[in-house]
């Protein structure tokens, strides 16, 4: 097995396998409100935040979120030399020039990701606005894949759960106890 020596690991060599499976330090999820409706550490590794902040933070990330969204820029489409149009009057029409956003047909996401040296969020926004944000070591890999199953595990103990009220805090003891089990079994 290879290994690999970064500065982030204090000089320690640290199999490649491993740095695959690293850390999902926390999970919270807002609801489309900008409200906080699940949070869960799973290990340490980030500062301990109180309630009051994880409420900030949802709030403050919703926002931010929405502004990333409003602000995407378009780009120029390019378009193949227009043919002069003459109209009845015998005057060229003129041709507007039109702009796309980045992946036409594709809708604008806002904030995906945020990296720094000590850790990622990810941010996986649903078609219901419903927003899954991950922590995890910036080193660990297959965070989309991750976050899918995440999601997968959401709807199956969370959305299908009769008790449930949509937009409300999640208190889902099997969503809880699967989530936990997933997670500890891909280290």
């Amino acid at each position: 097995m290879t290994t690999l020596s970064t500065p982030y690991f204090s000089g320690h060599a640290v199999r490649t396998s491993a740095i695959f499976t690293m850390g999902v330090f926390s999970l919270i999820i807002i609801n489309k409100a900008g409200g906080l409706i699940y949070q869960r550490e799973f290990q340490s590794g980030l500062r301990n935040l109180s309630t009051n902040d994880y409420l900030v933070l949802a709030g403050t990330f919703h926002g931010v979120h929405a502004i990333t969204r409003s602000i995407t820029p378009k780009i120029p489409i390019s378009q193949p030399p227009p043919s002069p149009a003459t109209s009845s009057t015998g005057t060229t029409a003129p041709v507007s020039s039109g702009h796309s956003y980045p992946n036409p047909g594709v809708p604008v996401s806002g904030l995906d990701y945020l990296e720094t040296d000590k850790f990622r969020l990810t941010c996986f926004q649903t078609l219901t606005g419903t927003k899954f944000l991950l922590f995890t070591d910036p080193l660990t890999g297959s965070v989309d894949t991750i976050i899918q199953k995440i999601y997968e595990l959401y709807a199956d103990y969370v959305m299908k759960n009769p008790f449930y009220q949509i937009e409300m805090p999640v208190r889902c003891e099997a969503f809880d106890r699967h989530l936990g089990a997933w997670l500890r079994g891909r280290a």
